[in-house]
Order: structure tokens, then C-alpha cells, then sequence
């Protein structure tokens, strides 16, 4: 068996022992084989990535088995190694392991540990089967088995009507993006008659300029396709329009968040845009509505991080900002440096998440930050991890020197949109400066709300009731002890994490202090040999692009840090100088403060445009069509006719002779009225 098979195939074993044998092995056994399971398939991946980036690993496909064969439609099913995958697969696997590492104590008093981590193994499995896809079906299966897995895990706690909910909206959204992927498979599969994507890729440059009907009207074959693919991708990585899943699915327990956010499925789209990047190529369209999409993106959830005072809320709103920087900096051809914060990303982002989740654990399961406040000297190992990341992904660094992981991926993306020649750049860029601006400000009024200040627990019902356990005796091992220094918090004292939290959080910020610079070369310099790093892929890699964002004027390239330091102080002025800005702020710009805080009404809109109708129409098919008409007169009906006509044969059968005579006699004489007539 092949290192590329174990990878892929040890999560899905893992899941299978994990679920249905946890009434046989237990809880401790399932925890041990899906968190090896992920353990074997990191330690086997990152030889693979390394091999690739000093040249000693050659592309690749490994078949495991034949699939279909229907028609002129055939494919097997293959595993496809080359530069893109193996960023992937470290990328993956390494978030994976951790998390189920993490999740050993945060989900300790979980009466159903075994189901969760099967979940999560099931997770890594269908997400490491998207990205090892030789063909679309197969990236199909596993981009329908990553929705599936995400509903199970989002909705996890199904006992509680909000996770619930919140699984079935990830769920319905994606499913109208997956339907745009499908159709842009099967116009794919028409116009190219296969769906194996180096033949897809190969054959895409004869196509361009041809044109097809759709809705009535000609349009370009090329935009129509690569618009139809996106779509898909906007469903899976929570851009503007298809994102209303995102934030909703905190619902489930942060480790999930860590995962889903990170990643794996909000990175499938960036990934399969990057995948077919030769096929958008073909099509200035489709790059343009990419470019727009993803800066919008970036510019709206940045606006709606700025007013959350949920921790994970903030985080989540934040990934979909940088998935839009993802997408447009593919949007102006530059799939190196996308990839690039793709990968730096996982690392600071589960960071994030995985020391919100320290936060929580420490405070009840608290997560409103308004009851945070002055917990750096009570959780110090949570509060350096979360700073770490919070300096990546605010960027800071110093030009021509270096810095944190974000500064360089993403003030990579910022020079490309500057530098790109396409139509949205100039769009792209400004907004990706703006946006950096307010990334720095909710990032770091993030860590002020939570780590400075004065302590703000006895607001918190959750801490008060954990408090009143505590005084009688109750959960004060798991959540903390008794306090009489007398600090106004109600005798709460928040406690550390234990080891097998802290030590994800440690793995995870040497990424995000690390990974940006080193591994910069190889990702997005052509002249230091990225272009041979890339050239063992199908990524579509523009050198021209790559080499002029390398000579931006100066002030291009600090842009994005002054607007890091801005936000910086903004957030400093507001939460550290003066605790009554934020509300006066509010008070003056109340109108903008609400759109903010109701995320631009989107689900309002979505809610009277969607919701409503559909549960009229339901209510309509249901009461008068079903009821009205079909029972009415299909079941009901019948029975009601069966039922009169018994009622009337019963009355018939009198027992009388002379009755059973005159029903003779009146047969006779209609017999014979019969005949007579017929005679004439």
C-alpha cells in the first residue's frame, strides 16, 4: 500500500472503528485510533510536500480501482500527487491531527466522544478525497462528502434546536452552490466529453471564444462553465451571497469551527479555483466575477467582524474576509500567492479558533467577550498563542526584512492586485488595503476585549451559575476554583487549559510566526525557483504577474502595514484609552452600527425572499393540496363513497320476503321496458 493511499485511506478506516465500534472498543480506544490514524497520515504527508519543494518528488496519479464505465463516460478512481495536493495534504492532515489532539480534553465530558471523533475522521477523509481527485466526479464525491460530514458535525449537540438549525442552513445554502457545480460539470463533461481534469485542462485553450446556448441567449461557453464552478465554490467557501451558513455554524463545538474554518471546507473552493486555474484562464469573465466577489467579500464580513462580541463569531467572520482575499487574488491570476495565504491562514486561523476555545473552556463556555476582560495574567499560554495569531493575520512584519505568516501572503495579494493588469485589480487592491485596516482593528479589539482591561465575569450568567456550583461543591476540578482576592468577578478564578490543548496551540504558532517567510521562496518567487515548484502541478502559474509584484513602488508595499497600524490604534484608542468610546461611537453612527451588527440584513433579506415563500407555498400544497384535494378526494373520498354505498346496502337487506319480491318485480319490469324499447 502506497503512502498516498495510507493517507487518504487511514481517516476513513479510523472513522469506520470509531463509530460503529464504540460500544465494543469505548471511548478511550476510538480517541486513540482516529487520533493516530490522523497522527500516521501528517507524519506521511509532510515528506511529500518537502519532496516537492526541493525537486526530489515528481507528479504522479495512483489508481486504486476501476469505477464507471457508462457509455462515452469513463473514469476510475485515481490519486493525483503533485505540488498543489501535497500543500493540501500537509495542510489538512497537520490541522486534523491537532484538533483531534485538542478535542481529547475539550470534549472530555462529552457523554458521545467516539461519534464526535468518527465525525472528524470522516471529515479529514472526504476533504483528503477532494483534493486528491484526478477527475471531477471524484472531487464531487468529496465535495458532497465534506457538506455531509459538516452537517453531522455542526449539528452535533442535535439536542439543541440553534445546532440544528444551524447544520440544516450550512447544509440547504451549499446545496444551491452545489447545484451550480454540478451543472458546470455536466457542461463541462458535454463540451470537452470527459471530466478528467489534466484532459479538461489540456484541451481548455482550443475552446475559448466558442459560444452556447443558455436561457435563451448566446454567451461565451468558457464563462459559462468557469461562473457555473464558481458558484459551487462561493457555496463551500462562504463568499457574499452563499455565506449566510458561516457564522451559524459555531454552533458547534470550536473544534469543528478549527477544522471547517481553517482548513478544509472553506478552502475547497480556493482549491478547486486554483485546480482548474488553467480552464479560468480561458475567460476574463469569469476572472472579473471572481475578483469582485472575493473583494466584496473581503470588504462585508471586515465590516461585520467589527461589531460581533461573540469570540467565535469574530473569527468566523474573519475567515470568510480572508477567503475573499483568496479568491481575488486568483480572480487577478495570482493562484501562487492564493495558495500561499491559503496555507499560512490554516495555521493562525486554527490558532484563533483552537485559543477561543482555550478562552471558552476557561470561562464556562462563556463567549460573549463583553464578560471577558484582564485574562492574560490567569491564562498566559492562551494569551501569547492568541496574540501570535493575532499578529499574523493583521500582518505585521517590516518591509524588506520580514514578520509574522500573514505579511507575507497577504501583502503578497495585496501587491498582485496593484501590480495585475485586469480590469478589477485597482478594485481589488483598495479594498484589500481598506480591509486590512479593519482585520487589524477587530483582530486586535478581539485580544484587548479579552486579555486587558478589568475583569467583566460577574455580568455572565453562565459564570454565575459555574460559580454557585462551585459553592456547593460542584465541577470545581473541570472549571475552576474559589477566588477571595475580592476583584468584583464573583469569586471566579479562570484556569489554564490542559496539556493536550496547549500543545496544538504551541505547534500552531511557531506556524504562524514561521511559515510565511519560510516557505515565501518556493510559493510566490518565480526567480528563487517557485516556478519549479509549481511547474509540478496544474496550476496555472503567471510569472510576469509574480515578477512584477515583486517591484511595486515603495508605498504599495506599505500600505497594507500602515493600515494594520491604523486599525491598531483605533482598537487601542476605543478599548484600552477610553472604555466608553465604543458605545458613544455606536450612539453617533447608529444606522451604519445596526447594518453592521444585522450583517448587512442578508438573512432578512433571504428569510422574506426565500423563507417566507417557501413556507407559504408549503402550507398551500400542504393544507389545500394535500388535504383539500388529494385526501379529500383520493383516500377520504373513496372510503366516504365505500362507506355510503354499505350504508345503503345494509338498509336493502330487510330479511323480508316480500321485499326481496317487489326488488325481483321491478328488476323484471325494467328487463322487459328494456327490450320493448330495443324492438322498436
Amino acid at each position: 500500500m502506497s503512502s498516498i493511499e495510507i493517507i487518504v485511506f487511514a481517516p476513513l478506516l479510523a472513522a469506520i472503528v470509531a463509530g460503529l465500534g464504540q460500544n465494543f472498543i469505548g471511548k478511550t480506544a476510538a480517541k486513540l485510533v482516529t487520533t493516530g490514524g490522523l497522527f500516521l497520515a501528517c507524519a506521511l504527508s509532510w515528506p511529500i510536500f518537502i519532496g516537492f519543494l526541493t525537486g526530489n518528488e515528481k507528479a504522479y496519479v495512483e489508481p486504486v480501482m476501476q469505477w464507471v464505465q457508462s457509455g462515452s463516460l469513463t473514469f476510475d478512481w485515481e490519486l493525483r500527487v503533485d505540488a498543489l495536493t501535497a500543500v493540501m495534504l500537509v495542510v489538512i492532515t497537520s490541522v486534523s491531527a491537532l484538533v483531534h489532539l485538542y478535542s481529547w480534553s475539550y470534549m472530555e465530558e462529552d457523554p458521545d466522544q467516539p461519534r464526535f471523533f468518527a465525525y472528524l475522521s470522516l471529515f479529514t477523509f472526504a476533504m483528503l478525497m477532494l483534493v486528491t481527485a484526478n477527475n471531477l466526479v471524484q472531487m464531487f464525491f468529496g465535495w458532497e462528502g465534506v457538506g455531509l460530514a459538516s452537517y453531522l458535525l455542526i449539528g452535533f449537540w442535535y439536542k439543541k434546536p440553534s445546532a440544528n438549525a444551524a447544520a440544516i442552513k450550512a447544509f440547504v445554502v451549499n446545496r444551491v452552490g452545489d447545484l451550480g457545480f454540478m451543472l458546470g460539470i455536466f457542461g463541462v463533461f458535454w463540451l470537452f466529453g470527459t471530466v478528467s481534469i489534466p484532459d479538461i485542462l489540456a484541451a481548455a485553450p482550443e475552446k475559448a471564444g466558442s459560444s452556447i446556448g443558455f436561457l435563451g441567449m448566446r454567451v461565451d461557453t468558457m464563462s459559462l462553465l468557469c461562473v457555473l464552478l464558481f458558484i459551487g465554490a462561493m457555496g463551500k467557501s462562504a463568499q457574499l451571497g452563499l455565506h449566510t451558513w458561516l457564522p451559524d455554524a459555531m454552533e458547534g463545538p470550536t473544534p469543528v469551527s478549527a477544522l471547517i474554518h481553517a482548513a478544509t471546507m472553506v478552502t475547497a473552493g480556493v482549491f478547486m479555483v486554483c485546480r482548474l486555474s488553467p480552464l479560468f484562464e480561458t475567460s476574463q469573465f469569469a476572472l472579473n466575477v471572481v475578483t469582485i466577489v472575493g473583494a466584496t467579500t473581503a470588504l462585508f464580513a471586515a465590516t461585520v467582524g467589527l461589531v460581533q462580541t461573540d469570540i467565535k463569531r469574530v473569527i468566523a467572520y474573519s475567515t470568510c474576509s480572508q477567503l475573499g482575499y483568496m479568491f481575488f487574488a486568483a480572480g487577478v491570476g495570482a493562484y501562487s500567492a492564493a495558495m500561499f495565504h491559503l496555507f499560512t491562514h490554516a495555521f493562525f486561523k486554527a490558532l484563533l479558533f483552537l485559543g477561543a476555545g482555550s478562552v471558552i473552556h476557561a470561562m464556562h463556555h462563556e463567549q460573549d467577550m463583553r464578560y471577558y476582560g484582564g485574562l492574560r495574567k490567569h491564562i498566559p499560554i492562551t494569551f501569547w498563542a492568541m496574540t501570535a495569531g493575532t499578529l499574523a493575520i493583521t500582518g505585521v512584519g517590516i518591509v524588506g526584512i520580514g514578520g509574522f505568516a500573514g505579511f507575507h501572503s497577504k501583502d503578497a495579494i495585496i501587491e498582485a492586485a496593484y501590480a495585475s493588469t485586469a480590469p478589477w485589480g485597482g478594485y481589488a487592491f483598495f479594498i484589500g488595503v481598506f480591509a486590512a485596516l479593519l482585520t487589524s482593528f477587530y483582530s486586535w479589539r478581539l485580544v484587548f476585549l479579552t486579555f486587558f482591561g478589568k475583569p467583566r465575569w460577574a455580568g455572565s450568567e453562565h459564570i454565575q451559575h459555574a460559580v454557585h456550583d462551585d459553592h456547593h461543591g460542584h465541577d470545581d476540578h473541570a472549571h475552576g476554583h474559589h477566588d477571595a482576592h475580592g476583584d468584583g468577578t464573583a469569586g471566579y478564578h479562570p484556569h489554564e487549559s490542559p496539556w493536550p490543548m496547549l500543545v496544538p496551540l504551541g505547534v500552531l504558532t511557531l506556524g504562524a510566526i514561521a511559515a510565511g517567510y519560510v516557505f515565501k521562496y518556493d510559493f510566490i518567487y518565480a526567480e528563487e525557483g517557485g516556478t519549479a515548484f509549481w511547474a509540478a502541478s496544474t496550476l496555472y502559474f503567471n510569472e510576469h504577474l509574480i515578477h512584477a509584484m515583486h517591484h511595486v513602488p515603495l508605498w504599495v508595499k506599505l500600505a497594507s502595514t500602515v493600515a494594520m497600524l491604523t486599525g491598531l490604534f483605533i482598537a487601542w484608542m476605543m478599548y484600552i484609552r477610553s472604555e466608553t468610546a465604543p458605545a458613544t461611537v455606536a450612539k453617533h453612527f447608529e444606522p451604519l452600527y445596526k447594518f453592521f451588527l444585522n450583517k448587512w440584513y442578508f438573512d432578512e433579506l433571504y428569510n422574506l425572499i426565500f423563507v417566507k415563500p417557501a413556507f407559504w407555498f408549503g402550507r398551500l400544497f400542504w393544507k389545500s393540496g394535500d388535504i383539500g384535494i388529494i385526501d379529500r378526494f383520493g383516500p377520504n373520498g373513496s372510503a366516504f363513497a365505500v362507506s355510503l354505498t354499505s350504508r345503503l346496502a345494509v338498509r336493502m337487506q330487510s330479511g323480508y320476503l316480500y321485499t326481496y319480491a317487489l326488488v325481483m318485480l321491478l328488476g323484471l319490469v325494467a328487463a322487459i321496458s328494456w327490450f320493448m324499447v330495443q324492438a322498436r
